[in-house]
């Protein structure tokens, strides 16, 4: 089988065993454009990969866990990361693997590479959806360039991929994928062209950097850019850019590097070179007969193509279509490390400032006036961060996910999640909370008087220095009956609160909390000797980014949460006057519904229909579920009865031993988890503050069970499988719980 293609062997009839970036480029060469030396591996070799190793059934296996539609943006994540590390762990049938290399060989002797993807549907003028792919530059070496081809087919089926696998018609069965293996042109200009600009289709753009491309198309640089009229071809206006670094080859890959100072005046082309480039890119578009997408290098003076894509279509997606959202997730290292600088030395202080500010305002002395200017304030203020939470915060989370991917790759391990034991115990809030109520239990086990005052209610003759304590937690956390995290309304000594301290104080901590079962040091230290010199130093900043991801991860919703309860508080304030005052009930929390009602005296709430009316959701009786599959989010096996939490009051009759099952586990749940033998939870995904916590007990925990709180009653007896990701329901043979 011959498993390469030179580009001068490659006809229309070649185009589905090639791809669409491979057929792009050999009709430029036929048309005498000027592009790298250039291999295609062909989509069988591909085929004859996945069918050999036996991967088909285990995707098949990962993207059948959960319907589809049904997935949050985490579960995506983890299931592209799962995939991955199967392709990355596993080697090529021999006789693939001597003819890719003796090909390869042949065509590039020992010159370094680039290995793009090229599946049939990428470049397709129907779905041509750019960067949904891995592409790798400055590959040297024959080892690395094979585990780079192996990457770009994992690439197949990349978050980035499997969001449009509708438009792509993404399959197990039927989807393959082309490698382009290029010699990689060290041009000292480089860029991309659009034929038409897809914001203004009567413009057409060229976009340029010193150096790489690489820089520029996963943003870390800014480009200088020009504008042209499409009809005239005329010159229509110029951005500058801020021209302080650039992209060259580093020793594998590319490094980042800052920029000549004689070059930072100037930009890396002059008028007449972006006119030249804006004319190829138009040539383009009328041999393809379609707007053309072109990237381009230049060196010595030589323009080199080295790509070219019909113009994606992704500006005109749906208003609701949240897919441009999730791709946005996606930032670099550096982007990373700035938008930390902006969490951690601005959002964060100013959240907390914030949430104290309002908290030192005493409603109850407020008149109806300025009650309902409170309410709006704290709407406002609520509204605010939440958008700063969406549009800040959940990009750095994937800080985990890209150290995740470096790790992996660095050390194949057996289980893709082995990465996570690195990012445990960095000071989380919610496990601050934890250890602030196992030292209130601790003082409970060892006091009888204490205790028998608070399992009888007796709250008015407590120990002072337990009441102290009690004071700054409730100052700091809020009530654990609070329906968020935070909020000072609450009051002191619940009922909710009393029942989890007694019952952490019957189970100590050091009898329920598992472990990792790692040495995290010389785990940290395997990492980073993988690596050398600088390399080592970029990825202990790697890490140390990842830990703060991680820990921001379940921190940002304990300081949202804070906000949010502050609001909650004034519309508390306000039900509260209503009921005394006018005898008026609110069901509602709705603060627009409750300041209505302390305007306008007259106002009488709307009665809720029978579908208005919340309940709670449970499966009929005759309904049992044997088995339930969803995502592995937490190593080891456990066994015990469920207790499924429909409200936040459920939390206060957990018991020790119990398995936390229910819908999504908020921070404000986290305090229960210690008393838990495993975790089940509905929402899914690795970067959940269930599977968050779970990990930092050393807690078996399985996310993304469908209808978890429908299928599964308290009571029931669970067994937790956290290393595949199944919940068993009823009795089963003996085991050993890990």
């Amino acid at each position: 089988m011959n498993w390469c293609l030179s580009i001068h062997q490659i006809g229309p009839e070649e185009k589905p065993s090639v791809g669409g970036k491979g057929y792009a480029l050999a009709t430029l060469a036929d048309a005498g454009f000027n592009i790298p030396d250039t291999l295609c591996i062909v989509t069988h070799a591909y085929s004859e990969f996945i069918q050999q190793a036996g991967l088909k059934e285990r995707i098949l296996l990962e993207l059948n866990r959960k319907d589809f539609k049904d997935m949050r943006w985490e579960e995506i994540w983890d299931a592209s990361l799962r995939i991955r590390n199967m392709f990355i762990r596993t080697p090529l049938p021999d006789a693939l693997d001597t003819s890719l290399r003796e090909r390869l060989d042949q065509k590039f002797g020992g010159r370094p590479v680039v290995v793009r993807s090229s599946a049939p549907e990428e470049d397709d003028a129907a779905t041509s959806f750019a960067g949904l792919h891995e592409s790798y530059v400055n590959i040297s070496g024959m080892d690395a360039i094979i585990d780079a081809v192996r990457k770009v087919w994992a690439s197949l089926w990349s978050d980035k991929a499997l969001i449009y696998r509708q438009e792509l018609g993404l399959s197990p069965e039927t989807s393959t994928m082309g490698v382009v293996v290029q010699e990689i042109v060290v041009g000292d200009r480089s860029g991309i062209a659009f034929s038409m600009n897809p914001a203004a289709e009567y413009q057409g753009v060229v976009e340029a950097v010193y150096g790489l491309n690489e820089g520029l198309v996963d943003g870390r640089i800014e480009p200088d850019r020009w504008m042209f009229d499409r009809t005239s071809k005329k010159l229509t206006g110029k951005t500058p850019a801020q021209r302080d670094e650039y992209v060259v080859p580093g020793r594998q890959g590319v490094e980042v590097c800052r920029l000549p100072a004689e070059k930072t005046g100037q930009p890396p082309l002059s008028d007449k070179e972006a006119s030249s480039v804006f004319d190829t890119v138009l040539r383009l578009e009328a041999l393809f007969a379609a707007p053309q997408d072109m990237e381009w290098t230049i060196r010595n003076q030589e323009i080199f193509l080295l790509q070219c894509r019909p113009i994606t279509t992704l500006s005109e997606s749906h208003p609701e279509d949240q897919r441009k959202w999730y791709l946005s997730l996606h930032r670099s290292f550096e982007s990373l490390k700035d938008l930390r600088q902006r969490i951690e030395h601005r959002f964060i202080p100013e959240m907390i400032a914030e949430a104290d500010r309002l908290s030192k305002e005493k409603l109850s002395d407020l008149s109806t006036e300025a009650l309902i200017s409170a309410i709006r304030d704290r709407v406002d203020v609520n509204n605010r961060w939440t958008q700063v939470y969406w549009e800040e915060f959940i990009p750095f989370a994937h800080g985990v996910r890209l150290f995740g991917q470096v790790y992996n790759d660095a050390m194949r391990p057996e289980n893709p999640y082995e990465f996570m034991d690195l990012l445990g115990s960095t000071a989380m809030a919610s496990v601050e909370r934890n250890r602030l109520l196992a030292d209130m239990a601790d003082m409970i086990r060892t006091d009888t008087m204490l205790r028998q005052q608070l399992a009888s209610l007796e709250y008015d003759q407590l120990d002072k220095s337990f009441e102290d304590k009690m004071e700054r937690f409730v100052e700091k956390f809020g009530d654990l009956s609070c329906p968020v995290t935070g909020g000072t309304q609450c009051n002191i000594g619940s009922d909710a609160m009393i029942k989890v301290l007694l019952e952490m104080a019957d189970h100590p901590m050091s009898e329920r909390q598992g472990s990792v079962g790692r040495d995290i040091e010389k785990l940290r230290s395997e990492f980073l000797h993988r690596f050398d010199g600088e390399e080592r130093d970029q990825m202990a900043d790697l890490l140390d980014l990842a830990r703060a991801s991680h820990r921001l991860r379940d921190d940002d919703n304990i300081h949202l949460g804070r906000i949010e309860a502050q609001m909650l508080g004034a519309v508390t304030e306000a039900r509260q006057r209503l009921l005394e005052d006018r005898n008026l009930s609110l069901d509602s929390e709705d603060p627009e519904e409750v300041i209505k009602a302390l305007s306008d005296k007259n106002y009488q709430p709307v009665a809720k229909t029978i579908l208005q009316t919340r309940e709670k959701v449970s499966a009929p009786d005759t309904l049992q579920a044997r088995q339930l599959t969803g995502q592995p989010a937490g190593p080891g096996i456990s066994k015990g009865p469920a207790r499924v939490i429909q409200e936040t009051s459920d939390l206060s009759e957990f018991k020790s031993g119990e398995v936390l099952v229910c819908d999504a586990v908020d921070p404000n749940m986290t305090f229960v988890v210690p008393l838990a033998t495993g975790v089940v939870e509905r929402r899914g995904g690795m970067l959940i503050h269930g599977a968050i916590i779970a990990r930092e007990y050393g807690l078996p925990c399985v996310t993304g069970v469908a209808d978890a709180t429908v299928l599964i009653k308290t009571g029931d007896l669970l067994t937790i499988d956290g290393y595949l990701g199944i919940v068993t329901l009823g009795q089963t043979g003996p085991m050993e719980i890990s």
